[in-house]
């Protein structure tokens, strides 16, 4: 069966880019990192060592520092200086350019056709080539990067494995991306997540899911800090209201922060960055 076209042409585009799929025994690392973020670490899959050091087999934690680029690009960078940016289109987060993208195919506002030949990983959250979902496990530098697959709406009914809950550990932090996320979370997509410190949340209030469902998501995976994006015109004091005196809000004036592990607030925070 022929590729639908904007899966072709994604394909096609990131033939000259880094793309690494992860499914395939032969790019098994034999002593792979352990997820720390794991809730019950067992096997992980299968994983690509793009740059492995004996050191990171502890992982030294750190200072991370996250942007709110814009929409749903928010730009990690680790101690070692790898940045990623989430949801890339290629518009938000491309000035210095990132090493490591990743995407999602519900819009076009978070993939793009044509990622710059200077990117070196680009992980897209679905397969271009179709068959099995997306299977990603790379680390680069001091950074891990793992994916879980959801579902998307298309035309009234959903596509399996269409998009991508993004982990990135850090530091010794486990940090999420919900992506463009369309349905409630199984036991089982909580299981393969594991423990996040930092989620990103899409708080549109509809192309995605109702801010109900979104802050009961946000809510069970009870992270120390939540990043709202996605907004559109949704009102901040509606989601803020959905997830109730149990998490507190911090608004700030800069699109940037750092966080380390040992930095992290006490109480479950809300964290507003400048543009959200």
């Amino acid at each position: 069966m022929p590729l639908p076209r904007t899966a072709a042409v994604v394909a096609a585009a990131l033939s000259a880019a880094s793309l690494v799929w992860t499914s395939a025994p032969a790019q098994a690392q034999s002593d792979p990192v352990p997820s720390k973020c794991m809730a019950i670490a067992q096997a992980l899959p299968f994983v690509t060592f793009a740059s492995y050091t004996p050191a990171q087999a502890t992982r030294a934690s750190g200072d991370v520092t996250i942007t709110y680029a814009g929409h749903s690009t928010y730009v990690i960078e680790s101690p070692g200086g790898v940045r990623v940016a989430t949801d890339y289109s290629g518009v938000y987060g491309r000035d210095p350019l990132p090493r490591v993208i990743t995407m999602n195919k519900a819009h076009s506002t978070h993939f793009t056709n044509n990622p710059d030949p200077g990117i070196e990983y680009v992980l897209p959250g679905w397969n271009p080539d179709g068959g099995e979902p997306a299977r990603h496990a790379l680390v680069v530098d001091d950074v891990y990067i793992r994916n879980v697959t959801t579902d998307i709406r298309r035309f009234g009914t959903m596509e399996e494995n269409a998009n991508s809950i993004f982990i990135f550990e850090v530091a010794d932090l486990c940090i999420g991306h919900l992506g463009h996320l369309h349905h409630a979370l199984t036991d089982q997509h909580y299981g393969a997540i594991g423990r996040l410190d930092i989620v990103m949340v899409p708080v549109d209030g509809g192309m995605t899911q109702s801010l109900a469902n979104m802050s009961e998501i946000t809510t069970r995976l009870y992270s120390s800090i939540v990043l709202p994006m996605h907004r559109h015109s949704t009102p901040m004091g509606e989601f803020v209201a959905m997830m109730g005196e149990g998490f507190a809000v911090d608004r700030r004036a800069e699109r940037s922060f750092t966080v380390s592990l040992r930095e992290l607030p006490r109480r479950p925070t809300i964290l507003i960055l400048q543009g959200v």
